[in-house]
Order: structure tokens, then sequence, then C-alpha cells
């Protein structure tokens, strides 16, 4: 008998594959917390029924979400990563030599601890000693760190749940007060096909707040329609003006030099989300 995991991504449309097995299921305080061995994926851990992140393409979502930043920024020395308990943007914060500290707070440690257990190349670097690890609400240490932060960025999951309150007006208002004079944030943005509301009003609040709004994309088969968008406010600098030549290259899969300024080139449906505002 063949098992089969479904995510139920809309009302009308799922994302399925076979499972080899099942590695934990459990009831944490705060979620639905599965890993699940696929045949296509590997090692996949799922949140409320939701694919967070799996072996196989991982290194998109993590790379984009670290790197494009971090390249903006001329030297970022202090990053903060909200969510993220896998630890897979962390394992990227940590290529860049001028970080001397990346903190990583997670509501749920149950996430950290079954990462470091079931994903060891995801969540294998939170042990780094340039990384301190807090169990905490990362709304909450937001609040309460003003400039404090060269970066900022935001893992969340997709906005329900504890999530429901990172894509809020008021939490990139709290980001702004918790970067220094020249920080920059990033937050996962969802999908232009199913949550172009989202994506619209998130431009709208974060263009409120910061000088700088820039959208960019990349491609996650695992996500819903695979298309996925990352919204990176900044108080001084662009990632459009960026001198690609001076990237170096890492030890990447997805992200390059060459793909820096590339990734905000959007389509014509995504470009007008922006301008909707």
């Amino acid at each position: 008998m063949e098992l089969w995991y479904t995510e139920k991504q809309t009302e009308n449309f799922g994302i399925t594959m076979k499972i080899k097995e099942t590695l934990i299921t459990e009831k944490t305080d705060f979620q639905d917390l599965a890993i699940i061995d696929t045949a296509e994926y590997g090692r996949m851990l799922v949140l409320d029924g939701m694919v967070m992140t799996t072996e196989k393409d991982e290194f998109v979502y993590h790379e984009m979400v670290a790197h494009p930043v971090l390249y903006t920024h001329p030297n970022p020395k202090h990053v903060l990563v909200v969510g993220g308990g896998d630890g897979g943007v962390i394992r990227e914060v940590l290529k860049h030599p001028s970080v001397e500290k990346a903190v990583l707070v997670d509501i749920d440690g149950k996430v950290i601890e079954y990462s470091k257990k079931f994903l060891p190349s995801i969540a294998g670097w939170l042990d780094d000693p340039r990384v301190e690890v807090i169990v905490n609400d990362g709304y909450l240490h937001i609040h309460e760190n003003k400039n404090t932060y060269d970066v900022v960025m935001v893992d969340s999951t997709e906005p329900v749940g504890p999530a429901v309150q990172l894509f809020e007006r008021g939490f990139y208002a709290a980001i702004h007060a918790a970067l220094k004079d020249d920080g920059i944030f990033v937050a996962q943005t969802d999908n232009p096909w199913f949550k172009a509301d989202l994506i619209r009003q998130v431009q709208k609040d974060v263009g409120e707040i910061f000088p700088i709004t820039r959208l960019y994309m990349a491609n996650i088969p695992t996500y819903p329609s695979a298309l996925w968008t990352f919204t990176m406010g900044s108080k001084t600098y662009d990632p459009l003006e960026v001198d690609e030549t001076q990237i170096p290259e890492l030890d990447t899969k997805y992200y390059s030099p060459r793909l820096h300024k590339a990734a905000f080139v959007l389509p014509k449906f995504v470009e007008q989300l922006c301008h909707n505002k």
C-alpha cells in the first residue's frame, strides 16, 4: 500500500507526494508539527499541514532570504532572524564573514529541537558560536530591542496561527525601530497567484514606513504555486544599486551575483501589485 501526503494549498488546489516514512508527529504548544521522509523531496518539515522546508529545495528559500539583503547592506554585523527554527537561514547568514552575531528567535522550541535531530543538513549551524538561539515570541523581541540590528529577516510561516501578527503594519513599524539608522529588513511575502491581496497590502504598509521598498522572487517547487515573493524594506541602501561585480561567489546553489538584480525583475502582473497601493 502506498502512502501519500497532500497539502491543500487553496480550497481548490494542492500538492501531493509519496511518503516513505513519518519520522515525528507532535502537537506542540503552538502548532501541529510533522517531519516526513518523502520519495521525491527527501525529509520535509510540515507545520499545521503546510510544507515549511524540504531537503531537496530548501536552499532556494534560505539563500534568497539571506543573501540579497546581506549583500545590499555594506557591513552587516548584527543580524536577527525571526522564525526560521529549522536553521536554514542562519546557515546562509554565517557564510558572511562580516556577521559577528546572528540571533534566532523562534516561538516554538520543538521546531528547533526536531530540526536539529532530523534535518542536520539544514539546522546543523545553530550551535555555531556566532549564533544565539532564543525560544520566544519574535514579535515581542522586535518590540523590546530598539536600534539593535543591521539586518532583520522574517522567516515566518504563512499568515495563519501565531504568524498572523508578523504580516501586520505595526510589526513592520517595530522592525524599523529595531534597526539601526542604515538598517534593512526582508520578509517572505507568499505567492502572487493565490495571495495577491496580501502582497499588495504588504507593499503598501512597508512602503509607508521605509523609504526604499523592493519586491523580488524565487522559484520554490514545494511552496504554493512555486513562485514566491520576498519584500525588502531599507532605510538607506537600495538592492538595485549594488555593484554585482563586487559580490563574491559564495557556496550557493541558487543565488549568484548575476541573480542579485535579476531577482527584482518582476513579471508584469506581479509588478502591478507593487504599484496598485
